[in-house]
């Protein structure tokens, strides 16, 4: 299945950050690594962080339909955000399909960050807003274009719902992206 768009959904919560949210993101953060066929979440299972994908991809599937994959998540994508937004089990199983790496930001140490800092808080949870608008208009796309996967698949679809000024900061969220992969610890 063809994902709801090439953007990276870790941009948009990037590009809504300052430099010092980004450099506590990478002092809180830890890389780890699946390699492939390696589990990070199974469905129903909560989990303990918010991933970002340095590098890799990993597939997402639904016990129910094992063999069917929904999707795939690619290098710049967030996993878990919609579990960490309402605390609940993750309805998916996502397993690496190559070597992947992340980055861990661990839940613990992000809620409480996000309770002291109102100015932190205000971004990212904007930052995450336009991660799940974005998905969601993908979603209804899929559904609209769904008997035609070429028209789905067209990059201006994919440009034409996004106010151009949050296009603009997602050009600079990936130079960001490209310093948080490089200082992420181990």
């Amino acid at each position: 299945m063809a994902d709801s768009s090439s953007r990276k959904k870790a941009l948009f919560i990037l590009s809504q950050l300052n430099n010092d949210d980004i450099d506590w993101i990478v002092q809180k953060g830890k890389r780890e690594v699946l390699d492939a066929g390696g589990i990070l979440i199974v469905e129903g299972r909560q989990i303990d962080a918010l991933y970002i994908v340095l590098e890799g991809s990993l597939s997402v599937s639904i016990e129910a339909q094992e063999t069917k994959e929904l999707a795939r998540i690619a290098s710049g994508e967030l996993v878990g955000e919609v579990s960490f937004i309402d605390a609940r089990p993750p309805l998916a199983t996502v397993k690496a399909i190559e070597k992947t790496q992340l980055l861990a930001i661990p839940r613990r140490q992000l809620v409480v960050k996000l309770e002291h800092d109102m100015g932190f808080a205000s971004r990212f949870y904007y930052g995450i807003s336009l991660c799940l608008a974005d998905r969601m208009r993908g979603t209804i796309r899929h559904i609209e274009y769904g008997r035609n996967i070429e028209e789905f698949d067209q990059p201006e679809l994919e440009r034409e719902d996004i106010n151009p000024s949050i296009m603009q900061n997602l050009a600079l969220a990936q130079a960001k992206f490209n310093w948080l992969r490089e200082n992420v610890r181990a």
